[in-house]
Order: C-alpha cells, then sequence, then structure tokens
C-alpha cells in the first residue's frame, strides 16, 4: 500500500469513527432528555431540567462543534417522535439554544484545545444560551405554550405563584429563565469538565 492509499484509508477510518462517536453520544443526550424533570419552587413545572446537552458538548469538544450540533438535532428529532407534549415547538427551542450553547464552546475550543480554553468556552457558551432563550422564549415558545396552558395569564401567574412581584412575560423570562438557562449550561460544563479527560482517548480513538 502507497502512502496516499494509506492516507485514504486513514481518513476514511478516522470519518468513520467521528460518525460512530457522534451516533453513540446522540443516543445518550436522547435518553437523558427523555430524563427531564421540573424544579417547581425554582421555576414553572413546564419548564424542565435536564443535561441532555452534556453528551453534545462532550461531542463538540472531541469531535468538533458540527458533531455537538448534530447531537443536538438529533436528540431532540427522537424527543420529537417518542416524548414530546408541546407538538414539536418545545424541541425546535430546545434544539436552537442547545446547538448556541455547544457550537459557541466548539467553536473556542477549536483553537486553544487547553483546559483553561475549555472552561471560557464553557461558559461562554452558557452566557449565549442564557442570553438567546429570552427571544426564543418571547417570540416562539410560549406563544404557543400560552395556548396550551390557557393564555399568557395563566403562565405569568405560573410564575407568580413562586415570586409575586413579576409582572409581564419579559420580566418573568429575564428573572427565572435566564439565570435557570445559564446554570443549566454551567451543570453540563462541570460534569463535562470532570468526565472529558478520561473519555478522550476513547472518543478519539487513542486506546
Amino acid at each position: 500500500m502507497d502512502r496516499t492509499e494509506a492516507n485514504v484509508t486513514k481518513t476514511k477510518v478516522i470519518s468513520i469513527r467521528k460518525l460512530t462517536v457522534t451516533a453513540m453520544l446522540s443516543a445518550i443526550s436522547t435518553v437523558l432528555m427523555f430524563l427531564d424533570f421540573s424544579l417547581p419552587m425554582l421555576i414553572p413545572g413546564f419548564v424542565k431540567m435536564d443535561v441532555s446537552e452534556l453528551p453534545a458538548l462532550i461531542a463538540s469538544f472531541a469531535i468538533g462543534p458540527t458533531s455537538g450540533v448534530v447531537v443536538c438535532l438529533v436528540k431532540n428529532l427522537f424527543n420529537l417522535i417518542f416524548h414530546s407534549s408541546t407538538g414539536g415547538i418545545g424541541e425546535l427551542c430546545n434544539f436552537i439554544l442547545g446547538a448556541a450553547f455547544v457550537a459557541t464552546a466548539g467553536l473556542i475550543y477549536k483553537y486553544r484545545k487547553t483546559r483553561k480554553t475549555a472552561i471560557i468556552a464553557s461558559l461562554c457558551g452558557a452566557v449565549v444560551m442564557a442570553l438567546i432563550s429570552v427571544p426564543v422564549n418571547y417570540f416562539i415558545s410560549y406563544p404557543v405554550y400560552a395556548k396550551l396552558f390557557g393564555g399568557i395569564d395563566a403562565i405569568i401567574e405560573a410564575y407568580q405563584s413562586i415570586r409575586a412581584g413579576v409582572d409581564g412575560l419579559l420580566e418573568c423570562l429575564v428573572i427565572f429563565n435566564l439565570p435557570f438557562t445559564f446554570v443549566k449550561g454551567l451543570i453540563d460544563a462541570l460534569i463535562c469538565l470532570l468526565i472529558y479527560k478520561p473519555l478522550s482517548p476513547i472518543l478519539k480513538g487513542r486506546t
């Protein structure tokens, strides 16, 4: 086998490995999304907590931001088929936020692969996801939720049952959803930073 053939073979092996790892992380992400739960003492019950962006963040660091976005897409497609209660709007918004998170983190990490950069990248990704959550929820998801849960007033009342002083949907999103989404991103980032190093050789085929 000459050098050109060897390079072609190596490229094919790397591509297959990347595809396999992305598929594996997509499956894990899908399961984690199925295991969502409510935190009614902190935010209304229709807003769910999960750590399904964790495998997508790992994919974004190990393979690249495109792989991370693909993981976000696949897990939301499976959730739409098997677990959706919002007619697809929840999955759409989850994909937008998750993709913003892992793409931002992955793009920053791509150009300097150190632990310090990974921390900065994760924080930046969490901030971007939190900031985007406000317009995404305000203009896309909550107009649909209003029809499902009895109107915008009913939604605001759900927030007021936790904090009586809030008034208006935008204020609710800024006070509750923005920090909630940021903390969600931080949890994903923290777990990722704890487990990424021991997983890295397996994900990158160096075992």
